[in-house]
């Protein structure tokens, strides 16, 4: 500090000093500091409180584990490291003052030595009741403790921006508080210690995950927030009687494995990118060339195995930091995402496969001749060409690609022979770890599709799919293409009876305008025309203009009803003349009153209070879901229904913000824990 003494403003423009504003003299309290971290992004810099218990844990270092053990603070160093996913260590801070110009919308923390000096100068005037103190620093700051409620700091002219002319803007000081009970500012609610399930989010496609062009990380964030939020409000009592704790939910990200260094495709395509459009060109090669990267062998299975990588790694982690957790795990897929969450779930192994597998013992392919497979793959007429070269199915499995090709088989044979003996041999013979290799479900009596060719019948891209080290619990499904993929892979119907090998439980879940969304159940019950289930709204009932659409659907029916009993009334009129060209029809009734009857009694099957009542009958929906529903709907906004085009793009990435969406995962996760839903207070 340069000096202090009692001086006037420098601002000729000021009055603060006319102010008299000084409180009558009280006792001096230390400062209650409250730790910040920091978050930059492209051109901006912000600093974001701990929760209180983080901030009292960090003040008393009782740990360094912060936000749910998602981050590790080095106070000494004063950084903050991500736990789980790779981030540029970020700076905290011990903040005790703050300031904010007129143009700032929140206050900024000063840093600590800064804060230091400013605390020793209101010390003094506190202690000696004397104000109006003026403290220079040496980087030109000025500051005036005017009293105990008006503190200001000038900036030096030299310091302004350049666009700045006018002398009264020159010289506009900055608010200056102490502590962080005296700024606004909203520190955010501790979370519960306790972890009843993990959930971990595969994105789709590019490296942004939504309209404001977010990291995985950071949308998983938001999801997070709001199922804190909804745990509060709609687990209220559970939450209070200990019985709920919270979700954690977790980002896997797999486009920087693809896009890195290690593969190098990014130079390769960048060779031959036209330079044109540059931009355009180069969204495109960041985003959607991942779905043509996705159905090349090559790509898809770094890919798959950087999913898979990443969920047994940070399942292994989470467990490590959580010893005490004795929860289950779900998994999350979004646009290619699920798609990728599919294939890899449906060639996972159950526990009975797992032992046949590890145990070396042969698997169906050896009890079957080669004249046998041949048949199943549709290629009967190959069998005098390998017969020929005496090869029977064990020396086949040795066999290369060249070496079918010298025998004259052509190219699409060839791959459908090695691709189906490579993946039906036995793990010796494949030249794979016992763990990955795979064992496949029979073929389906009830599906075109070769079950027995392709892996579980979905024409899935020929790759080894590495095995995960949990079962999920279930897997939701947000924005999925599946069903389109698997109408384009051939597959024609999902049989009822099949299910996940390791998952029980599968939900796909869209927005009504999502251009990326397909539904599954048409695909399992094809001789049904069912309506998805409508997810309810997260505070309790259906949004106001679906409520009106509705009431105007059954008003309609109403009127049909209406005329249909007036037409009743007049027909049985008509019926009582005598008209000796109606034959009477058994007990007395005419045709015409029997018919008549009839008609009515099929309009009373149809109430028009319920006109979609058929839908509501019991329908088997097959095993992937347990016999449960799988198609799930989200409610639109209003200001979406007035044009479902302009909001088509945005609905695809609604849902890490979306309660309705998140209300659905948790409602699932607790029915299966015991915990029941409550209706929150209106």
């Amino acid at each position: 500090v340069a000096s202090q003494s009692p001086v006037t403003s420098p601002s000729s423009a000021s009055s603060f000093e006319m102010l008299d504003m000084e409180s009558a003299h009280c006792p001096y309290q230390e400062v209650q500091p409250h730790w910040f971290f920091c978050r930059r992004a492209d051109d901006s810099t912000s600093w974001l409180p701990f929760s209180r218990e983080d901030s009292d844990k960090l003040e008393n270092a009782f740990t360094n584990t912060v936000e749910g053990q998602r981050y590790d603070v080095h106070v000494k160093e004063r950084k903050r490291y991500a736990v789980y996913w790779e981030q540029v260590p970020s700076e905290v801070r011990r903040c005790t003052w703050f300031y904010k110009g007129d143009k700032d919308t929140r206050f900024m923390p000063y840093p600590e030595d800064f804060s230091k000096d400013l605390e020793e100068a209101y010390r003094k005037a506190v202690t000696s009741d004397e104000w109006k103190k003026k403290l220079d620093f040496p980087t030109g700051e000025t500051v005036i403790l005017h009293n105990p409620k008006l503190i200001m700091q000038y900036q030096p002219i030299g310091l302004q921006d350049d666009w700045v002319s006018s002398p009264t803007e020159h010289t506009r000081p900055r608010t200056v508080k102490r502590g962080v009970d005296n700024i606004s500012v909203e520190i955010p609610d501790g979370e519960p210690e306790k972890v009843d399930h993990v959930v971990f989010m595969v994105h789709g496609i590019g490296p942004a995950c939504d309209l404001r062009f977010r990291s995985i990380i950071q949308c998983v964030n938001d999801f997070r927030s709001v199922s804190l939020s909804l745990l509060a409000s709609h687990y209220k009592r559970a939450q209070q009687e200990g019985q709920v704790g919270r979700v954690e939910f977790l980002p896997v990200n797999w486009h920087s494995a693809l896009h890195g260094d290690a593969t190098g495709v990014d130079e390769d395509i960048q060779r031959i990118t036209l330079p044109s459009i540059s931009r355009l060109r180069h969204f495109t090669n960041d985003t959607l060339l991942d779905l043509f990267f996705y159905n090349s062998p090559t790509y898809c299975q770094t890919i798959v195995d950087t999913v898979a990588s990443e969920f047994n790694r940070l399942h292994v982690l989470f467990k490590q930091r959580h010893p005490e957790f004795s929860g289950t795990v779900s998994v999350v897929g979004h646009s290619l995402g699920s798609l990728i969450l599919f294939d890899l779930l449906t060639n996972q192994r159950d526990e009975s496969q797992a032992r046949q597998g590890i145990s070396g013992e042969p698997c169906h392919l050896n009890c079957n001749t080669l004249e046998q497979t041949l048949n199943r793959l549709g290629l009967q007429q190959y069998l005098d060409v390998l017969q020929n070269e005496n090869l029977d199915l064990e020396s086949l499995a040795l066999c290369c690609d060249s070496d079918l090709k010298d025998l004259g088989i052509p190219l699409g044979p060839r791959k459908k022979i090695l691709n189906y003996v490579r993946r039906k041999w036995l793990p010796e013979s494949s030249g794979l770890p016992p763990q990955q290799f795979q064992l496949h479900r029979p073929q389906s009596v009830t599906s075109a599709v070769d079950y027995e060719y392709f892996d579980v019948g979905i024409g899935q891209v020929s790759i080894d799919y590495p095995q995960l080290e949990f079962h999920p619990q279930t897997f939701f499904a947000f924005g999925s293409p599946i069903g389109m993929f698997l109408t384009v892979r051939g597959l024609k119907r999902i049989d009822p009876n099949y299910t996940f090998p390791t998952c029980k439980s599968f939900y796909n879940i869209y927005h009504p305008y999502d251009p990326v969304a397909y539904r599954i159940e048409p695909m399992i019950v094809s001789e049904v025309d069912l309506e998805p289930m409508l997810i309810p709204h997260h505070k309790g009932r259906k949004r106001m203009h679906l409520e009106l659409k509705d009431s105007l659907t059954r008003m309609s029916m109403d009127l049909k009803n209406n005329v249909l009993g007036s037409l009743r009334t007049a027909w049985q009129s008509f019926a009582r003349l005598p008209v000796a060209a109606l034959p009477p029809g058994e007990g007395g009734e005419t045709t015409t009153e029997k018919t008549l009857e009839e008609t009515q009694g099929s309009v009373k099957l149809l109430p028009p209070a319920l006109p979609f009542k058929r839908e509501h009958r019991e329908i088997k929906m097959g095993m992937l879901n347990g016999g449960r529903r799988i198609d799930y709907v989200l409610q639109e906004k209003p200001i979406e229904s007035f044009n479902e085009y302009l909001f088509a793009i945005q609905s695809h990435l609604c849902y890490w913000e979306s309660e309705d969406t998140a209300l659905l995962l948790l409602k699932e996760i607790y029915d299966n824990l015991g915990v029941a839903i409550e209706q929150p207070q209106q």
